[in-house]
């Protein structure tokens, strides 16, 4: 799902969190919860659907999940004991309410609801055949794409067995949670890109983006669904099978780095760890001295944890949260454009004059929130502010579903680490090295490192910048 539509660029942002369950009394319920535990990974819009042995139940809204979803939906409308849910942030597809998924089609007597996290990178050559073919797409987004494929392999075949044809097609990250009757089926793509988790509550089978949706219900966390694995389950038996060979996974390092909650286990690490680690590893790399350490809350504070246990220098939360502002809040004029920022975050005045300050973050991607955030701490007196960053420089966008900017709107494409630190108005600044960040995670694999060092995986096709910019 990669990219905005009409030319809108952001900073990064989450993408899409899958959950899904079989055979569970309160199949919808179950649903709610998990996605509710995994809002973070998308609050643009959410679906659920159901299967009650005869018919597919939907219900999808924009959004976050406490405003779409009702008593009367999970009590009533949403019956079924095998039930699916998706969050979305559109990276592919315009944020309207039909670009919402699960994705439902029927073919023959199947019906079949789709939900995919990631992006495919040869989008634009698959759409054009298609649609050369007589294919008519309902939705903007690359999603729909597997859905015809998936179609035009079912004459004759299983589904699975079509599914693995459809799948031979497709280039990128997919993770994709199919509910097709009876049948909960979880896909990863041979990268292993996106991550998928499996879970036991009880009898019934659990699927979810992150393991921190699993403590919620109080389910047993198993394993991962390993890249290039297509998991089927039908009639309370779970069966694996290998639908793509695979030569080197790389996962996404950024889920470590940002976009998985700190409580998750992601690609058999755990986050927390993970992020205290990489914040030990900028203490001993880029050492300063300083009244204390803090976050720009919630970004950095557990790389700001690890770097103050190993520098030995004091943690403190300069820096003040409002949980309380909502993404819809209504900036009241166009000239306080930096008036969004500060609603967010406010500092204790009396911890900033005449301090030398360490601010550790967990990125930079265009720099200019972090500027106006460190402008406020100039103002208020700060000596000296000095910044570390449990990352390496952003430099390259990212095709597989991570919503970075084009490269001309990273600041680390474009300036030196000392053009930087004079933009943000910073006496040093520091990015964790690529070493540094490996030597963090306790998982022996390679990772995808392409935001960082333009190494791509799965190379994008010359249409990917162009499909990036315009969907």
């Amino acid at each position: 799902m990669a990219a905005l539509p009409h030319g809108k660029k952001v900073m990064k942002k989450e993408y899409c969190g899958l959950f899904g369950i079989h055979d569970h009394p309160e199949a919808a319920r179950m649903t709610y919860f998990g996605l509710y535990a995994l809002q973070h990974r998308g609050q643009e819009s959410a679906g659920i659907v159901t299967w009650d042995g005869s018919r597919i139940r939907e219900q999808k809204g924009m959004g976050l999940v406490g405003d779409i979803f009702s008593e009367k939906h999970l009590g009533h409308q949403l019956k079924g004991t095998i039930a699916s849910g998706h969050l979305r942030y559109s990276t592919t597809g315009a944020s309207l309410l039909r670009n919402a998924q699960p994705f439902l089609v029927r073919f023959k007597d199947i019906s079949i609801a789709i939900s995919h996290n990631g992006n495919l990178v040869n989008t634009t050559e698959i759409r054009q055949e298609l649609e050369q073919q007589g294919s008519i797409f309902q939705t903007t987004m690359d999603s729909e794409i597997i859905v015809h494929l998936l179609s035009r392999n079912m004459n004759g075949n299983s589904l699975e067995d079509a599914l693995k044809k459809a799948l031979q097609k497709v280039k990128g990250a997919y993770t994709l949670l199919i509910m097709a009757n009876d049948k909960l089926i979880a896909v990863r793509d041979p990268n292993g890109f996106r991550p998928m988790s499996i879970g036991r509550l009880g009898d019934s089978y659990v699927f979810a983006s992150e393991t921190c949706a699993f403590d919620l219900l109080e389910a047993e966390y198993l394993r991962c669904v390993q890249p290039g694995e297509m998991v089927v389950v039908e009639n309370g038996r779970l069966e694996s099978t290998q639908f793509a060979e695979v030569s080197e996974p790389s996962p996404c390092v950024f889920e470590l780095i940002y976009f998985a909650r700190p409580d998750s286990i992601v690609f058999d690490d755990e986050v927390y760890h993970a992020r205290k680690e990489m914040g030990r590893a900028l203490a001993r790399e880029a050492p300063v001295e300083a009244d204390y350490v803090m976050p720009f809350p919630d970004s950095g504070v557990y790389a700001a944890v690890g770097y103050a246990r190993e520098s030995g220098i004091p943690f403190e939360m300069a820096m003040i949260r409002n949980h309380y502002v909502g993404r819809t809040f209504i900036q009241p004029s166009q000239d306080m454009r930096d008036f969004g920022v500060r609603v967010k975050l406010n500092p204790a005045r009396s911890m900033i004059r005449d301090k030398k300050i360490l601010i550790v973050e967990d990125s930079i991607v265009r720099g200019t929130t972090i500027r106006t955030r460190v402008k406020k701490l100039r103002e208020l007196g700060a000596k000296e502010i000095h910044m570390r960053v449990s990352c390496p420089p952003i430099k390259h966008p990212c095709y597989y579903g991570i919503d970075f900017s084009s490269k001309g709107e990273l600041i680390a494409a474009n300036q030196s680490v000392e053009d930087i630190a004079e933009f943000i108005g910073l006496d040093s600044l520091h990015y964790l090295s690529v070493d540094g960040l490996l030597a963090s995670l306790n998982s022996n694999r390679s990772f995808c490192l392409a935001c960082f060092n333009g190494t791509y995986p799965v190379p994008p096709s010359p249409n990917c910048d162009k499909l990036c910019l315009e969907w």
